[in-house]
């Protein structure tokens, strides 16, 4: 699916699980992942990977699976195309 990132502009907002939006962490937003859980999100075009943390719902635009903060997605290299294809591997506890 694609993935986004959240804007550094809602820093500070509360997530649907109450945290502060950090866009400093590795935090993403899925709409049916619980809070809490971890899941890699692989770019396919680059194959750079990273584990987020889901505190949030979203994203709620059509054809996005995840909403990634912006210290996730330049992990992954996604920070200046706004978007990217990935792969969501949902990790055990």
């Amino acid at each position: 699916g694609i993935a986004s990132y959240f804007s550094r502009e809602i820093a500070g907002n509360r997530t649907a699980n109450g945290e502060r939006c950090d866009p400093h962490t590795l935090t993403a937003a899925h709409r049916t992942a619980r809070f809490g859980s971890r899941m890699r999100v692989t770019n396919l075009a680059t194959g750079r990977s990273v584990i987020v943390r889901i505190n949030d719902r979203g994203p709620f635009r059509a054809g996005r699976v995840i909403d990634l903060s912006h210290a996730a997605a330049r992990e992954i290299g996604m920070h200046r195309t706004g978007t990217a294809k990935v792969s969501l591997a949902l990790l055990e506890d």
